[in-house]
This record gives C-alpha cells, sequence and structure tokens, in this order.
C-alpha cells in the first residue's frame, strides 16, 4: 500500500495536470535541489474595475511537519500579468519577497488593469514556474453587464473528492464565492467509517496544524483547477478555526479564552496565509476584518460578511458549559435580546451603510448560514425549537437587518449561506414570526461539497411548520451557479453524483429565477 506522502505528491501531480486544461503549464524545474515549489496552485481574487490580488504559496514540501513547507528562508518571486493566455503580451510585472512571516505566501495586489476582461497571470521562483491562472477584472463602475457566479461550501476532505469544483471551474464563471467551512479543523475517528482519504492528522490547533491542513486541501485538483479558472471571494464559518466556535468562546468550556484566542489567532494566520485576500485583510493576532463590499457595475453589490468572529456568546449554554449548537425545546430570552449580535455592531453599522448606499440592480448578502427562521424538532425528544449556532440564536440581529433592507428600500436583496450541508430556497418575510407579512428578500443555501447532510426525512416532516421554505434537499453534495442578468437572476442548484468518485457527473436538481421588483424564488 503506498503510504499517504506518495498518495498525496500524485494528487499534486494530478491536480497540475488538470490546472494545463485551463492555463499553459512549465516544465516542472528544480533549483539547488529544491523539489517544485508550487505545489499548491495559484489564485486570485476579490476583484476591482482595475485590478485583483494575485496568490501562491511556495511549499515544495507541503506536508512538512513543522508547516513551513520545506523552506526556510526568504525566497524571491516574479509575477507576471498577461492579456493572453499564452503569457505573451506582458501588462504588469514585479516581484516580491516570500518570507517565513507568512509561510512564503505571495499576495500581489495588481492595479492598473482594464475593466470587465480576463487576464492571466503566473509566478516564478525558485527556478520553476507556477501553472498560469485566469482572473477577470470587474466591470466599470457605472456597466450594466451581466455575470455568472458560482458558490460553494463545507468542502471535508475525508467525505469525499472535490468534483463539485471541478464541474463549477468548467462552466468558466466569471466570480466564485466560498461561504465557509473550507478546510475541517476536526479529524474523524478512523474507526468511525466516515473516513474516505484521511487528514493524516488529529484535530488542528497550532499554526502549523492549520497550515498543513490547508496545504493538504490546497492540493486537490479539482480545488486547484476552480482556483485557476476564476478569481474568488472568500468568507469563513467555524470550522476553519473549530466547530460552532463564537467569538472568544471554545466550543469546550474547558478552554479558557486566553489560550482559545491564541488558537484563533494561528487560525486566522493560516487562513490569510491560504487566501487571496488583500493587504487590508492581514491578521494582527487573534483579529482578522474579512466582512467587505465587492461591487460589480450596477449589476451587483456583495456584501460579503463575517458571522464567527463579532458573535455574543451562544444563547442557551448547555448545562455542561458548552457552547455545541443544539435544538432550544424551551426558548431562553437570549434567543430574542436585543443586546445581542451576530455581526457585532460595528459590521451591522457598515452593513446598513452598505444598505443605504447602493444603487445596484441585486444586492447580494454572501455570507455563511441558513438566514430564514427554521421551526425544527429535537432529533430526541422531536420536540419543536430553535437551532442556537445560527441566525435563530441571534434573531434580534436579524430583525434588525431586514429592518434596514426595508429602511433603505434595498433593490433586490438576495441572500447566499451554507452551512448546513443541503440546499434550500426561502422567502424572508419582514416579520420573521409572521408568514403574512411582506416577503422583502430571497434566500439560497448551497449543499456543501462533500460534508454529510443533515436527515431529509425528518427535515422533510418540518417544512409544513415552515412555509417561507419554498424548496428542500440534503440527500445530495454540489454547489450553486447563478446567472445575473438586469432583469432576471436564475439560480441552479447543481448536484455531483457521488462525492467518493474522482470521476463524478453533474446535473441540475432544480432552478429558480427571481424578477426585479419581486422578492421570492420561483421555481423554473
Amino acid at each position: 500500500m503506498n503510504g499517504p506522502v506518495d498518495q498525496g505528491r500524485r494528487r499534486v501531480l494530478a491536480g497540475l495536470a488538470v490546472a494545463t486544461t485551463f492555463s499553459i503549464l512549465s516544465p516542472f524545474a528544480r533549483s539547488a535541489g529544491v523539489d517544485y515549489p508550487f505545489t499548491l496552485g495559484v489564485a486570485s481574487g476579490d476583484p476591482l474595475p482595475d485590478g485583483f490580488v494575485i496568490w501562491t504559496r511556495l511549499a515544495p514540501r507541503f506536508n512538512a511537519v513543522d508547516g513551513r513547507g520545506g523552506l526556510s528562508r526568504a525566497v524571491p518571486v516574479r509575477w507576471r500579468v498577461a492579456s493572453d493566455a499564452a503569457m505573451t503580451r506582458i501588462v504588469r510585472q514585479g516581484e516580491v519577497m516570500a518570507s517565513e512571516r507568512w509561510a512564503h505566501s505571495v499576495h500581489v495586489e495588481v492595479a492598473g488593469l482594464q475593466a470587465g476582461r480576463p487576464y492571466w497571470y503566473q509566478f516564478e521562483g525558485l527556478g520553476a514556474q507556477s501553472p498560469v491562472g485566469q482572473s477577470r477584472t470587474a466591470p466599470p463602475l457605472q456597466a450594466m453587464t451581466s455575470a455568472r457566479v458560482g458558490f460553494v461550501s463545507c468542502s471535508h476532505w475525508e467525505r469525499g473528492y472535490f468534483s463539485a469544483y471541478r464541474h463549477l471551474a468548467a462552466e468558466q464563471p466569471d466570480l466564485v464565492f466560498f461561504l465557509g467551512d473550507y478546510i475541517y479543523d476536526s479529524s474523524y475517528a478512523p474507526e468511525s467509517g466516515k473516513v474516505f482519504r484521511a487528514h493524516g492528522s488529529g484535530n488542528a490547533v497550532s499554526l502549523s496544524d492549520y497550515r498543513n491542513r490547508y496545504a493538504l486541501y490546497k492540493t486537490d485538483p479539482d480545488l486547484q483547477a476552480l482556483h485557476a479558472a476564476a478569481p474568488s471571494v472568500a468568507t469563513w464559518d467555524d470550522h476553519e478555526v473549530q466547530n460552532d466556535y463564537a467569538n472568544r468562546w471554545s466550543q469546550d468550556p474547558r478552554t479558557p479564552m486566553a489560550p482559545f484566542l491564541q488558537q484563533r489567532a494561528a487560525a486566522y494566520q493560516a487562513y490569510y496565509e491560504h487566501m487571496p485576500l488583500r493587504a487590508s485583510s492581514q491578521p494582527k493576532g487573534a483579529d482578522m476584518r474579512i466582512y467587505r463590499r465587492l461591487d460589480y457595475g450596477r449589476l451587483a453589490r456583495f456584501h460579503v460578511l463575517d458571522g464567527r468572529q463579532y458573535r455574543s456568546e451562544q444563547p442557551c449554554v448547555l448545562a455542561n458549559g458548552s457552547h455545541q449548537g443544539h435544538v432550544v425545546t424551551n426558548p431562553c430570552s437570549e434567543l430574542r435580546d436585543p443586546g445581542r449580535t451576530m455581526l457585532g455592531w460595528q459590521q451591522e453599522a457598515w452593513l446598513d451603510q452598505g444598505f443605504a448606499h447602493s444603487r445596484a440592480q441585486w444586492n447580494v448578502i454572501a455570507q455563511d448560514l441558513l438566514v430564514a427562521p427554521l421551526v425544527q424538532r429535537d432529533l430526541t425528544n422531536h420536540k419543536p425549537g430553535r437551532w442556537t449556532d445560527g441566525w435563530d440564536g441571534y434573531m434580534a440581529n436579524r430583525s434588525r437587518m431586514l429592518a434596514s433592507i426595508q429602511r433603505n428600500r434595498v433593490n433586490n436583496p438576495v441572500f447566499w449561506g451554507g452551512d448546513i450541508h443541503s440546499f434550500w430556497a426561502n422567502d424572508l418575510h419582514v416579520d420573521g414570526n409572521d408568514p403574512d407579512s411582506p416577503v422583502i428578500a430571497t434566500e439560497f443555501v448551497g449543499t456543501s461539497v462533500t460534508s454529510d447532510g443533515p436527515p431529509f426525512e425528518a427535515f422533510s416532516k418540518i417544512l409544513p411548520m415552515n412555509p417561507h421554505v419554498k424548496f428542500f434537499d440534503s440527500r445530495q453534495r454540489g454547489y450553486v451557479s447563478v446567472e445575473m442578468q438586469e432583469r432576471q437572476m436564475l439560480t441552479h442548484l447543481r448536484v455531483i453524483s457521488d462525492p467518493q468518485d474522482p470521476a463524478a457527473t453533474v446535473s441540475t436538481l432544480k432552478s429558480f429565477a427571481v424578477e426585479p421588483g419581486r422578492a421570492g424564488a420561483v421555481a423554473i
């Protein structure tokens, strides 16, 4: 049997082969005995009308125990951006130092480009050339154009291959949103029967743990293909740090705040090191700002939220002090407490301001969770209740957010989310407790890339208690593909045949249309 290192190297080579579908790949070069350094591929992100971020990380030994990727000194890295896929018409180029401080990751903020068109980019370092990636600038601010956008979430390495990424890449999207659980901090026990391909280590806690977890995921050929095909916009959920964490509170009541914040700082640093983020998101200890706005001409404003870092303590804490999410069947007053917030007061004010000033045709709120209220049953005693780890645990914040949409007369608000490992299409009423109150926004939640879904039969039985839910399915893995146009938004729920088949096929489970001025999804 081949060991995990051999299997990992084969996956890297396969990933580089897949990348050639979207780029011209340089020969493997070696310098001073160093293995090929671009094992984690390339990525771009956060496009503006005049540029975008390009990213790579040099890691010739991506699974080195110390998390340094096999390097111990700063390395000069050249980069170039071209207007053609063959990289013959260079329009921008330069050199940066990849330092040990950020695990030899490179974040270049390219500017001065033409709006609304594709570009190609490549790195060179240690005598080797990276794969070529394709990116795209945002349209001019006053342009009304169209766009194909995808969003994904919840990709657990141990539960299968990332075929969903490959199929989304093949759609040649203009932009891709990663809405949380890009990695999983936790590992299944070997005897659990859940491990299809092993992490090869336990739960991530230290900086080296998180670095190696990201590096492992980045070797997946389908993930590399998606990043090489289109720019991305990323936010996080809980598993980038720890399951169900909230702000400075660990899920585990035995973990004091100080050491947990050290763990959070390590996790946030590794997140920055592996994502195509701007310097404005560079972490400062346990703090890292990732909520932001991106305008896509006059077509769309994307409000990207952080639903984890600034939360009030989770409501209705269990008797043992655990902050683990659970269904509360005897509602505590904290669920509706107006003094509690999921987004934090500063982010709430920022979101309200973004709503007030937006003139976009579509306002997309890209975040990590199911927003719609959901009466569900405890799976042990079957009593109805509310889930504490999501928006139902922070009802006042949700009410303020929806009231802001109504007050500011926001054009065509659509929420995107993940986390719950299932597809949802929901109407969002201005009063979540009154199904007769006006529908003021539409919500689509994507299923997971690989992670197991919640029990379909049990959740199907609660739908009559939730008439605002227009569609639900937890049985399949996949992603969401969205065609955005001035007069219509088409949302396609895409499913793969089998996450444990590297050659999995794709099909459309359901499609929905949203029209301007008419909140709510219509099945087509």
